[in-house]
């Protein structure tokens, strides 16, 4: 569990300022709100992605300072703080993630994949590093809690000495979760009740620690921590993903409040446009139904931010701008280009076209309709990338004097105080 728009969350500013952990869930342009948010940037095809070969700027890392190896992408928590995660600048509107990865171990220790959206739906799975033998899956619809018991461990034997390829695969009729070529748990629209996943949705994964002593109560216990740093580091590796976006397009927007996947609306494609790719799946078994009845109390969200900070630099940021494309290994370049090289600062340049662009996250806290009761269950970290290049300059002093005018208010709602951790 890990939207376009400004986000962040207000429980680990809260635990941090005041030792009170707050489990409300925050969203800072939400479209089924009414907010008047931006578009989100559609995928629209399908990547490939192989991190044994370096970054890719398509994701964004926060919380920490993801590594890179001929294992892949290795996301290390070490310490207080410490939460490596990469958030994709996409979203894709029904699809396939498939992640190749191996859990981290630990008391404690959490690795998440987790696919959310501006209006707060979800779909999750999470691996607990006490318990190297199962998987839990869940899923959520605009942010409710009521969600908890939807939760499942699933058959995951092994998850943490070896690679293991986990699947997602989402369409307006079911959910399935994959372990390898094994189904080990589907459920259809009917079934959701009402709870049905099916907004525009970002992709994020990486490792944090739940059972974090500072952590509440009921988010320790669910981790099964505590957390015990000196046995550390704890290290979730991830060697590639491959994304599908059953949907084409440049953008998706809502057109109305309904967060209804029939509202949602392709600028440049079709919603389902991409259908046939759907259920392309090798499957080689199918685990039988859990025999248990305990359903774990799996925290919105998933992923905590983390107050370590990149080694990045944060810079002003916007959309991607026009004229460029993604590939097929999952970069942003030019159009008419087919590499990109990130410089030691974050930026990157492409090419000889003399363009460059920056990416960075930034969380901000802003209240959801919720009423900010604490269930003791942790809370959903919230950031979101954009990028930027040299030709979108001229729109930066107007996001700044936005981002200005939020900063201004959430420091008078907070009294004058306000926590801003630059991932």
């Amino acid at each position: 569990m890990f939207g376009q728009g400004w986000r962040g969350t207000l429980a680990a500013a809260a635990a941090l300022l005041g030792g009170t952990a707050l489990a409300q869930t925050w969203s800072s342009c939400n479209p089924v709100r009414g907010d008047s948010c931006p578009a989100n940037i559609a995928l629209g095809r399908s990547v490939n992605i192989d991190f044994t070969k370096g970054e890719v700027n398509s994701f964004i890392a926060s919380g920490g300072t993801p590594t890179y190896g001929s294992d892949g992408v290795t996301f290390t928590v070490a310490k207080q703080g410490d939460a490596p995660q990469l958030t994709s600048v996409f979203y894709i509107m029904f699809g396939r993630v498939e992640v190749t990865m191996k859990a981290a171990p630990g008391a404690g220790i959490v690795s998440s994949l987790v696919m959310l959206s501006d209006a707060l739906d979800e779909i999750d799975m999470e691996w607990l590093g006490a318990d190297d033998q199962t998987v839990q899956t869940n899923y959520f619809r605009k942010g409710s809690e009521s969600g908890y018991g939807r939760g499942q461990f699933n058959p995951a034997p092994n998850n943490q000495a070896q690679f293991i390829t986990y699947t997602i695969d989402w369409t307006p009729e079911r959910i399935a979760w994959y372990v390898g070529g094994t189904v080990v748990r589907t459920v259809t629209y009917e079934e959701a009740a009402g709870a049905y996943p099916q907004t525009p949705m970002q992709i994020k994964f990486g490792a944090w620690a739940g059972g974090d002593p500072n952590n509440a109560p009921g988010t320790i216990e669910w981790a099964r921590g505590p957390t015990d740093y000196s046995k550390g580091p704890f290290s979730m590796i991830v060697r590639s993903a491959v994304i599908t976006d059953y949907s084409t397009g440049q953008k998706y927007y809502y057109s109305d409040t309904s967060g209804n996947w029939q509202s949602i609306r392709s600028e440049g494609g079709e919603i389902n446009g991409n259908a046939g790719n759907a259920g392309n799946i090798k499957v080689t078994a199918t685990a039988p139904e859990p025999t248990h009845t305990i359903a774990p109390s799996i925290p919105l969200g998933g992923i905590a931010p983390g107050t370590t900070v990149t080694t990045r630099t944060p810079s002003p940021t916007g959309p991607i701008p026009d004229g460029w494309r993604i590939t097929d290994d999952g970069k942003i370049v030019p159009i008419g280009s087919s590499t990109i090289s990130p410089s030691s600062d974050g930026s990157s340049s492409a090419g000889s076209s003399g363009s460059s662009f920056t990416t960075s996250v930034v969380p901000i806290a802003t209240p959801n309709d919720g009423d900010g009761s604490s269930n003791g269950n942790g809370a959903r970290p919230t950031s979101a990338p954009l990028v930027e290049d040299a030709a979108s300059m001229a729109t930066i002093s107007g996001l700044a004097a936005a981002a200005v005018s939020v900063f201004t208010s959430l420091i008078v709602g907070f009294g004058g105080t306000l926590l801003i951790p630059f991932f």
